[in-house]
């Protein structure tokens, strides 16, 4: 039976995953912010399969916060073999323009806590085990309508990438998740179009990766062809796009 932990499970993307290894009869601990959100899913997830489904509330960015949560979920699994970390939020760049503390706490939400969690984590996960972390295309390149979440998703990018290298002879996977346009409550404001994908067609990318222990996945896939285009503009026209 697989154990998976998934932190920001709240979050649209997560909760389609988690429906999915539900249905593979995989026990559960779930966190998020919202006790009765989580207590919504889990009942939810025990009605598609999961025999064991535990909670847990968390504020990521209350680090010293995160030792604790990590133990009770080992305890309750009787050990983690997967991961998921999905939490986030997208900043409104012309209001951390406005205030370097909101650029900071917004920095601190989408990158920092992330960072404490993986490094946490690699002092727990055995061989054999996965990690995997929803970053984002924004991260690939700094861009002028989202630069602060960007440069965020570029931290966590970069920071997994090397624990990745380090992780790899004890057994253990790491995979950095790069979605795209994703329609989800986080992004209702936006117009949609033909590169818009839905949570449940990138929670499948996930779990394809995850099996096949992936370093990096693009979802859905055609944005690798997208960001290696985006990545390789010379910097002196990249400046005068605007995007």
């Amino acid at each position: 039976m697989q154990k998976i932990l998934i932190i920001g499970a709240t979050s649209a993307i997560a909760e389609s995953v988690a429906r999915l290894y539900a249905a593979r009869g995989a026990a559960l601990y779930l966190v998020g912010r919202s006790a009765a959100k989580l207590d919504a899913i889990a009942a939810d997830l025990r009605v598609r399969g999961a025999p064991h489904v535990h909670n847990g509330v968390l504020d990521v960015n209350d680090v010293a916060a995160h030792g604790a949560l990590l133990d009770n979920a080992w305890a309750a699994l009787g050990g983690v073999d997967t991961v998921l970390i999905a939490h986030g939020t997208l900043p409104d760049q012309a209001a951390c323009d406005a205030s370097v503390d909101l650029s900071l706490r917004e920095f601190a939400t989408n990158g920092t806590s992330t960072i404490a969690l993986s490094a946490a984590l690699a002092q727990r996960l055995q061989s054999g085990a996965s990690l995997a972390v929803i970053s984002s295309v924004a991260g690939d390149r700094g861009r002028a309508s989202n630069y602060l979440y960007g440069s965020a998703k570029a931290a966590v990018t970069a920071y997994l990438s090397g624990l990745g290298q380090r992780l790899r002879p004890a057994g253990i996977n790491v995979l950095v998740i790069k979605p795209g346009f994703v329609d989800t409550p986080m992004t209702a404001a936006f117009k949609k179009g033909a590169l818009w994908a839905t949570p449940d067609r990138v929670a499948a990318g996930i779990l394809t990766a995850i099996d096949k222990r992936k370093a990096v996945a693009y979802l859905p896939g055609f944005w690798w062809a997208i960001m290696m285009i985006i990545k390789n503009i010379p910097e002196f026209v990249f400046r005068r796009i605007s995007l």
